[in-house]
């Protein structure tokens, strides 16, 4: 379970063994933003002429390989236009793509025009992509010792030998690998951080936070013993699978792909060396890497 929620996977027999190898883990400890993720790119926003950067600004589709030109304007061509859901147009020499492969996966046949190229689709279709999500709860008071760093849930009635449970409504929080002790409580409060991977943490997307909150107070009251624990005082929960431009957490190279799918997605288009073009769509993100795929860095 602990290695599904590293993976992003629903099972570990969905994983391919031999590309697994190549994964390298980035030496030295790991770092929290004191203002949480979102406090790296504002870092790297300030940097920008003001105005520059629009948000909220749905893409429908990227043309390529065309020649377009700004109105009364006949000189210049570009061989990219990006089209908005709002109807609003951009050209450019590059586009550089960072949607995460979930998101390629729904959409890549109508989000490029033309279609990307088909060893590239198919790489998209062939590499893995699963959802991971975390369920923070709060509490007046913390019922776990001082020094306690993890709480981990083991089930009696569960063998690693048997397959799990398929009826998710009445086992999806079996999944969950346990909670990690967020510290320090003075900068946190008394908070614990649960990881759910698979499809019973896509399972805990449609549920209400009350649902949720209710079952995590039971888990809890299951593993002390203790049938009056208070319920946690509130829930936050991510849902990456339910998010639409994301449609899941990250990837991993499934059973049937090879660390080399990662290398076709990275590669930018056109391919052919002949074309006197400069190089017009660009990936990036989590996906594209060989070494380093499902990490921030």
């Amino acid at each position: 379970k602990l290695e599904c929620c590293i993976s992003g996977t629903h099972s570990m027999d969905l994983v391919a063994l031999e590309p697994f190898g190549e994964y390298v883990s980035l030496p030295g400890l790991d770092c929290t933003f004191p203002g949480g993720y979102s406090s790296l790119p504002d870092r790297m926003v300030s940097a920008l002429p003001e105005g520059i950067l629009l948000l909220s600004k749905a893409v429908r589709t990227i043309q390529w390989r065309g020649s377009f030109h700004e109105e009364g304007d006949e000189t210049r061509d570009f061989p990219v236009r990006v089209e908005c859901e709002d109807g609003d147009t951009f050209l450019a020499d590059h586009v550089i793509v960072t949607v995460p492969l979930g998101f390629l996966k729904e959409h890549h046949q109508n989000f490029f025009q033309p279609p990307l190229p088909k060893r590239k689709a198919e790489a998209i279709c062939r590499l893995g992509f699963g959802t991971n999500n975390k369920i923070f709860l709060e509490f007046e008071k913390p019922f776990w010792e001082p020094q306690q760093q993890l709480l981990e849930l083991v089930w009696e009635d569960e063998s690693p030998l048997e397959e799990p449970s398929a009826d998710l409504e009445a086992n999806w929080f079996k999944k969950l690998i346990g909670f990690v002790v967020l510290q320090p409580p003075e900068q946190h409060g008394h908070v614990l951080c649960g990881f759910i991977a698979g499809k019973e943490s896509e399972y805990m997307e449609t549920l209400s936070d009350a649902e949720v909150l209710s079952t995590m107070t039971r888990v809890l009251r299951t593993l002390t013993g203790n049938p009056c624990l208070p319920a946690p005082r509130s829930v936050l929960r991510s849902q990456w699978h339910s998010a639409p431009y994301t449609r899941g957490s990250y990837s991993y190279v499934a059973v049937g792909s090879s660390g080399d799918d990662i290398d076709v997605l990275a590669q930018p288009l056109p391919e052919e060396p002949e074309d006197p073009r400069p190089l017009q769509l660009l990936f990036a993100g989590e996906a594209t890497h060989r070494t380093f795929y499902s990490t921030t860095h």
